[in-house]
């Protein structure tokens, strides 16, 4: 069973999309190849026909979770996100208490995560470690190195 994914509008229409170029450019062109590597003669020993196969296999299963993961998306109204504690879409300043780093990373989910757009996926220990949390609050961030630990500085939309 699938879980609800809360997403941007825009990060919608970026899976819709996506979907659109698998099932009208993709799916056409690994059909081709497929026919192809079949005119070529004996099946059995045929690893053009094999790949394309398996190739055609991988992208139906891709297919089929982007179908899912849409049939399940919620958009959120960024109007009403809260900003009294952190959640989703939220727009978060923190500092690194060790190094006094700044950072700043609007809470997504999964599929609309992009750290060199600032977008950090709900799922990251940072992200788990930040939800629920206020302004000022301090907290701790298990990392393969050790811990962070971060304050909260602003939270906003």
């Amino acid at each position: 069973m699938s879980k609800v994914t809360y997403l941007t509008k825009e990060g919608l229409d970026k899976l819709h999309k996506e979907l659109d170029q698998l099932r009208t450019v993709e799916r056409p062109a690994i059909s081709q190849m497929i026919a192809e590597a079949r005119d070529k003669g004996d099946l059995s020993e045929n690893a053009e026909y094999d790949a394309a196969k398996e190739a055609q296999g991988m992208l139906e299963m891709k297919i089929v979770k982007l179908e899912n993961t849409i049939a399940m998306a919620r958009i959120i109204d960024e109007s009403r996100i809260d900003t009294d504690r952190v959640q989703i879409l939220n727009k978060v300043k923190i500092k690194n208490k060790t190094n006094n780093a700044m950072m700043e990373y609007t809470i997504v989910a999964e599929s609309e995560a992009n750290l060199k757009e600032g977008k950090l996926s709900i799922g990251t220990p940072i992200a788990k470690a930040l939800l629920g949390k206020k302004e000022g609050e301090s907290v701790e961030v298990q990392i393969p190195s050790g811990s962070v630990t971060f304050e909260i500085i602003k939270i906003s939309r």
